[in-house]
């Protein structure tokens, strides 16, 4: 039986990840402008102290959270299903005790 969420359209998918990724361009530009005026309040800033705030936090907002919105439009269309079926099976992972056992009768 197909989860609810599978029954997405991959168009409204898609308008929905165009939209996360808007709005996450949005609140890095204002996370940036932010930690631009809360660093100028300490003094004046050097090109190479605004070159790196604006790379570093904007890319960290940007790339955190487009791995997120990218999970769950990897969920939401199926994607994820297919890759699960792809695979044979689980793959086991041994116990805690087994793997202690293991290394003693060695």
């Amino acid at each position: 039986m197909m989860d609810k969420a599978l029954n997405t359209a991959p168009g409204a998918a898609m308008a929905r990840l165009r939209r996360s990724l808007g709005l996450l361009a949005i609140a890095g530009i204002a996370m940036t402008v932010g930690a631009l005026a809360y660093l100028a309040r300490s003094g004046p800033m050097s090109p190479t102290l605004v070159f790196t705030v604006v790379a570093g936090v904007f890319v960290s907002i940007l790339l955190g959270g487009g791995l997120m919105a990218l999970g769950f439009f990897s969920a939401s269309t199926g994607h994820d299903v297919r890759a699960a079926a792809a695979t044979p099976g689980p793959v086991p992972v041994p116990d805690s005790n087994e793997t202690d056992v293991a290394a003693q009768s060695r």
